[in-house]
């Protein structure tokens, strides 16, 4: 007896899917710089990934050698081919776009939502944070009323900034050596200079020796926080706390580089205000001073943005160092790896929150990754001030994507994302910019022997 016959509906023929070529759109204004990435294939699928916001799309397109032919479906494998070529911080950026990219094709191949190859969804809306800036003079008044002003559309946790850049302008509140904190804003100052002579050569001089200042580690700038800039960072906290109240989770975020002495003094200062975490007080390689950190605090300790893949991540959960994580999956390995990392700390009782500073593409890519992880917080998001954020794309489930705090997660194929609007992405192109979607020929053959053993 023969059964009935199942007519399946199939969106392409996913095992003859091959990749056909990578185009960029180097995007500024978004509010950071946002290199787009559009993978095509042989049956007419785009897939749409994203370079990590500040970094360049060559970190994308020296990859193309490796992806052309490639069936984007095996997104594991080819993530495994690639990840030796990511790196911390933005040089992660490139490995990670192309992963949401294959991602996107893979589930519009299927015909599912992105979140199914994750393992499905735990939730059908993510919480977002706003993280927050204010206008004029940063005052603890200002930032309450900012604040304020998000919890009215509808914020239902808030991210604000706290540390050097709230008290450089009192007298007495830092100690450095001294001419150092002046040499930097006299290095910026010439850079600026330079960039609007348009002297190459000086512009360049100036960023890279800025580069090197700005790079040094925090352990070792000299710079420390006086009892009067302490007693002000504390003032500007209460402030804040009497504007918005206590209910509402507020995180803090972008200390500046002082030493882990002066981030336990502070974390200590703070406590009375019951802030949702302090991120990335020191930089993230720092284990030791991080269980220092936590252990002297009560306060939840968080960082993660800049770490590439699970192990830096492990090292960090194992000891016991931060209670929240907070990774941009176009740093940590794209989606399947943030899922990993989720996953290891939710089993650790490590909470997981969610960096994100980038356009549509990260924001749906990291939503789908967010409803994949048993035990999240919020994701964070950046441009809600940017009246053309969400013009870049034509979202397929229709509506705004972030609705008064929260995503819902889309139900359609891949991200969600039905294309790219090339009007909106040409109006903002980077300066400097060679085009939108021009061809990326020269990297197709590109080659070097880059295997790691003999």
């Amino acid at each position: 007896m023969t059964g009935p016959v199942l007519d399946f509906n199939t969106a392409s023929s996913p095992s003859q899917l091959r990749i056909t070529d990578i185009r960029v759109a180097d995007v500024s204004g978004a509010p950071m710089r946002c290199p787009l990435l559009k993978i095509a294939t042989n049956q007419g699928l785009e897939g749409y990934g994203e370079v990590r916001d500040g970094a360049d799309p060559v970190y994308a397109l020296m990859l193309k050698r490796h992806l052309i032919g490639e069936n984007p479906c095996d997104v594991d494998r080819i993530f495994r081919r690639l990840r030796q070529f990511g790196h911390h911080a933005r040089q992660g950026g490139g490995v990670c776009g192309i992963e949401v990219a294959l991602m996107d094709l893979a589930s519009k191949a299927y015909g599912v939502p992105a979140y199914m190859l994750l393992g499905g969804k735990y939730r059908d809306k993510i919480r977002v944070y706003c993280d927050t800036d204010v206008d004029g003079r940063d005052t603890g008044e200002a930032m309450g009323e900012a604040l304020k002003a998000r919890m009215g559309q509808g914020y239902t946790f808030l991210k604000m900034d706290l540390g050097i850049g709230q008290i450089r302008h009192i007298e007495g509140a830092l100690s450095a050596p001294l001419g150092y904190l002046g040499e930097q804003d006299g290095m910026r100052e010439q850079l600026r200079a330079a960039a609007k002579a348009g002297d190459r050569d000086k512009t360049r001089f100036c960023r890279n020796r800025l580069y090197d200042m700005e790079n040094t580690p925090h352990p070792f700038t000299g710079i420390r926080v006086t009892e009067i800039g302490f007693q002000a960072l504390e003032d500007y906290v209460r402030k804040v706390r009497q504007a918005i109240g206590f209910e509402v989770p507020l995180a803090v975020d972008h200390f500046g580089h002082i030493c882990v002495e002066d981030c336990i003094k502070l974390a200590r200062r703070v406590e009375p205000y019951n802030l949702a975490w302090l991120e990335d007080m020191i930089p993230w390689q720092y284990t030791e001073q991080y269980v220092r950190l936590s252990n002297a605090s009560a306060t939840p300790i968080c960082t993660g943005e800049d770490i590439y893949c699970k192990e830096g991540f492990q090292n960090l959960i194992d000891a016991g160092a931060v209670s929240v994580i907070h990774p941009d999956l176009l740093t940590a390995g794209g989606m399947l790896e943030t899922k990993r990392i989720g996953d290891y700390a939710c089993d650790r009782g490590v909470a997981v929150a969610m960096h994100m500073a980038e356009s549509p593409i990260a924001c749906l890519a990291a939503a789908h990754t967010c409803a994949a992880i048993p035990h999240f917080l919020a994701l964070e998001f950046h441009s809600n001030d940017v009246p053309w954020w969400q013009d870049m794309v034509s979202y397929a489930p229709g509506g705004r994507i972030v609705d008064r705090g929260w995503i819902a997660v889309s139900q359609a194929p891949g991200l969600g994302i039905e294309r790219l609007n090339d009007e909106v992405l040409a109006e903002h192109l980077t300066p400097g910019s060679p085009g939108l979607w021009l061809s990326t020929e020269e990297w197709n053959d590109w080659f070097s022997h880059d295997r790691l053993w003999s």
